[in-house]
């Protein structure tokens, strides 16, 4: 194995093996935004199965505290697992969770009913149509609120070797508010 450069900006970084990047042409394949009457779950559906890899970018805020969680090809059998590593500047949590009918993908103190608080993340999901291997997930998520913030991150799988064609994202209590905004996207290249 050969040493490796990469740099993002400014930033440039040595050393061995692969970063944990992901990279390649970015294309915009759906849309979710939730009106004034709040929405259960937000439903990414007819997914193509012509890209290397999913992202999902979302901001999102809660009718009380939640947990984000996902489904992929409406599997609700107890096929998934998650690991996650979680801090707010003062103490950091870990947990995981398997076998699940589900997966805890974002940091549930940054959802909260809380007037104008919202919390974000960015979900990779790599290889999700190769049918030789599980689908891994994995999120950074976080949030600010005036200083007592926090952040999250998960990794997780699906047990399951068929393309995912849709995925469903929703609180384990409670509905998304208003304003909250989930966008998903094709990458054509390489993790």
């Amino acid at each position: 194995m050969s040493p490796i450069l990469d740099s993002i900006g400014s930033v440039k970084a040595y050393g061995w093996g692969k970063f944990l990047s992901v990279r390649g042409t970015f294309e915009s394949l759906a849309t979710e935004s939730v009106g004034s009457g709040g929405a259960a779950h937000i439903t990414f559906s007819s997914i193509p199965a012509t890209y290397s890899h999913l992202q999902i970018r979302f901001i999102a805020r809660f009718g009380s505290v939640a947990v984000l969680r996902i489904q992929a090809n409406t599997d609700t059998g107890s096929n998934y697992s998650w690991k996650e590593v979680m801090g707010n500047g003062s103490s950091a949590i870990a947990n995981a969770g398997y076998p699940n009918a589900f997966m805890t993908v974002a940091y549930s103190n940054g959802f909260s009913a809380t007037a104008d608080t919202f919390g974000v993340g960015v979900m990779d999901i790599l290889d999700y149509a190769n049918t030789s291997k599980y689908t891994t997930f994995r999120t950074l998520s976080g949030y600010d609120a005036n200083g007592l913030g926090g952040c999250q991150f998960n990794s997780g799988a699906w047990y399951n070797k068929n393309a995912i064609s849709s995925i469903k994202i929703f609180p384990n209590t409670s509905t998304f508010q208003q304003y909250s905004h989930f966008a998903l996207y094709g990458i054509k290249g390489s993790a």
